[in-house]
C-alpha cells in the first residue's frame, strides 16, 4: 500500500514560527462552524439524512454524544459545559438524549453499521453507571454496531471521577478507547486552574485502563497554563512518557477571557511568557520524539505502531470534530446540546440551550438549529485542507483529475503566498505535489489557511486562537 508520509520528522524552527504563528482555525471542519447559518435547519437535516440512505453505497455511521456536565469549573476551559452538583439535571438530560437517539435512528437505515462512537463533554464520566448503561441500551436498540474488534468506541474521562473499578466497568460497557484529561501533573499548576488531582491516583486509573483491556489510551496535556515553567512541564511530559499512553495530545492554552468567562479567574501575571510557551513546545517535541512518539499533526502524538500512524502512512487518516480519525467515510450523527455532525456534504449543529433542546424534542423534532450545505468550491478546498492536515502532502494531479480543475489556475491567487512559504522553507511545490516540510509541519494550519476563502473576512479571523 502506498505510503503517504515516509518521514514523520518535525523540526522546531523558531524563526519560521515567529513569522507564521498567527490566529487561525483548527480545521476540525472546513468550512468552520463560524460559517454555519440558521438558514439550514431540521428540515434540511432530515432531507439529507434520507438522501444519505439512498447513496449507492451508504456510508457507515459514527455517533457523537455530548455530555455537558461537570462537577467543578476548570478555569482554563473553553468547552460547552454545564457546571452543577445537582445530579437531577443530568438524570433529566439522559432522558432527553434517549429521545433524540430514537428520533435520529428513525432517519437512518438500520443496516448501516456504527463503526465509531465518541462521548465527549463536559465530562461524560460525570454520569452514573446506571445512566451510562441506560443510554447504551437505547443506542444498541436503535443502531447496529460493529463488533469490538472493528469498531472504535471512545469516552473522555476526568481522572478525578473514576477509580480502577469504574474503569473496568466502562470497559465492560463496551468502550474500547479512553481519553484522560490530565493537563498537568504539577500540584501548583493544578491548583491555579482549579483541577486538583493526585498524581498517583491519575497514574493508577491509567494503569487500570491498560489492565482492563482498553485498546487505545490517550492523555490530554496543556502548555501555557498559569504557574507552569519549562522545567515543571518537562516533569509532566516525562511522567506521561513513563505512563506510556498510546496517544498524547499536547494543546496550547489560548487565554481568551473576553470569550470564555472561566478564564477570567486566572491570574494573568502567573501565565508563562510567549517565549516560555515556545520553549515548552520545543522541549515537548524533543522529549516525545526521543521516546519514539510520532507527530501526527495538530498537537497530536502517537506511538509508532498506533492505528493513527498506520492510517497516516496508508492514506486512511481523516480529521473531524473529534480530532484525527481512522475512518474517513462515516456520516457523523451528533446528539446532545451544541453537538456538531456531518451527513454527506453537510454540517449541522444542535441547539446550545438546554430548555430549547427539551422543547424541540417534546415536539418530536430533531434539535438542529444551524448548519451548512457545502458548495463545490467548499468540497474542493475541504479536500485540500484535509490532505495537508493529515498527510502534510497534497497530490495535485490526483486532485486535478478528480475535480476537473487546473490547480495552478484555480488557486492562482493562493500561489502568491504559497511561493513565499516555499521560499521560507515551510513547503516544497512541484508539478505533482505540495509537501509540508519538517520545519513547516508545526505550522500546517498556516499553510491550510491560504486555501480558506472565508478568512478573507477579517471578522472571522478574530474568532480563532494562534497556530502555536
Amino acid at each position: 500500500m502506498k505510503h503517504f508520509l515516509a518521514d514523520h520528522t518535525i523540526v522546531f524552527d523558531l524563526d519560521l514560527i515567529n513569522r507564521y504563528d498567527k490566529t487561525g482555525p483548527r480545521y476540525t471542519s472546513y468550512p468552520t462552524a463560524v460559517q454555519f447559518t440558521e438558514a439550514f435547519g431540521a428540515k434540511d437535516y432530515r432531507n439529507w439524512a434520507y438522501e444519505s440512505n439512498n447513496d449507492p453505497l451508504p456510508a457507515p455511521l459514527s455517533l457523537y454524544l455530548h455530555i455537558p456536565f461537570c462537577n467543578t469549573i476548570c478555569y482554563y476551559c473553553a468547552c460547552n459545559k454545564l457546571v452543577t452538583k445537582d445530579y437531577s439535571k443530568a438524570e433529566a438530560y439522559v432522558q432527553l438524549l434517549k429521545k433524540e437517539i430514537q428520533l435520529q435512528a428513525e432517519l437512518f437505515d438500520r443496516d448501516r453499521p456504527v463503526l465509531q462512537m465518541h462521548w465527549g463533554g463536559g465530562t461524560p464520566s460525570y454520569l452514573k453507571n446506571e445512566h451510562i448503561q441506560e443510554l447504551l441500551d437505547t443506542i444498541h436498540r436503535h443502531f447496529r454496531f460493529a463488533d469490538d474488534d472493528a469498531g472504535e468506541f471512545a469516552i473522555e474521562v476526568d481522572p478525578r471521577t473514576v477509580d480502577a473499578k469504574r474503569i473496568r466497568q466502562l470497559r465492560g460497557f463496551g468502550f474500547n478507547r479512553i481519553s484522560f484529561g490530565v493537563q498537568d501533573f504539577n500540584p501548583e499548576v493544578q491548583d491555579a486552574i482549579n483541577r486538583v488531582n493526585d498524581k498517583e491516583q491519575i497514574i493508577a486509573v491509567i494503569d487500570a485502563a491498560r489492565d482492563a483491556g482498553f485498546k487505545s489510551i490517550n492523555i490530554d496535556l496543556m502548555y501555557g497554563l498559569p504557574k507552569q515553567s519549562v522545567a515543571s512541564f518537562a516533569d509532566t511530559i516525562n511522567t506521561t512518557i513513563e505512563v506510556s499512553p498510546d496517544r498524547i495530545a499536547a494543546y496550547n492554552y489560548a487565554h481568551l477571557p473576553e470569550m470564555f468567562k472561566p478564564q477570567r479567574r486566572i491570574d494573568e501575571q502567573e501565565l508563562p511568557s510567549p517565549q516560555q510557551k515556545l520553549d515548552m513546545l520545543q522541549q515537548t517535541i524533543a522529549l516525545l520524539q526521543a521516546a519514539d512518539y510520532v507527530y501526527i499533526g495538530m498537537d497530536h502524538f502517537a506511538k509508532k505502531d498506533d492505528e493513527l500512524v498506520r492510517a497516516q502512512d496508508n492514506g486512511s487518516l481523516y480529521r473531524n470534530f473529534q480530532g484525527y480519525s481512522t475512518n474517513a467515510d462515516c456520516d457523523v450523527i451528533a446528539m446532545g446540546i451544541t453537538a456538531i455532525g456531518r451527513i454527506g456534504d453537510n454540517y449541522s449543529q444542535n441547539t446550545r440551550d438546554l430548555q430549547e433542546y427539551e422543547a424541540i424534542l417534546a415536539k418530536n423534532e430533531i434539535p438542529v438549529f444551524r448548519g451548512l450545505e457545502l458548495e463545490p468550491d467548499d468540497l474542493l478546498r475541504k479536500e485540500v485542507i484535509n490532505q495537508l492536515m493529515c498527510y502534510f502532502r497534497l497530490d495535485i494531479r490526483k486532485l486535478e483529475t478528480k475535480w476537473g480543475v487546473d490547480f495552478s489556475l484555480y488557486f492562482e491567487h493562493e500561489f502568491i503566498q504559497l511561493r513565499q512559504m516555499e521560499k521560507d522553507g515551510l513547503i516544497r511545490i512541484t508539478q505533482d505535489y505540495i509537501d509540508v516540510l519538517p520545519a513547516g509541519r508545526l505550522l500546517a494550519r498556516s499553510v491550510c489557511m491560504e486555501f480558506d476563502r472565508y478568512l478573507q473576512q477579517k471578522q472571522a479571523e478574530q474568532r480563532f486562537s494562534k497556530v502555536i
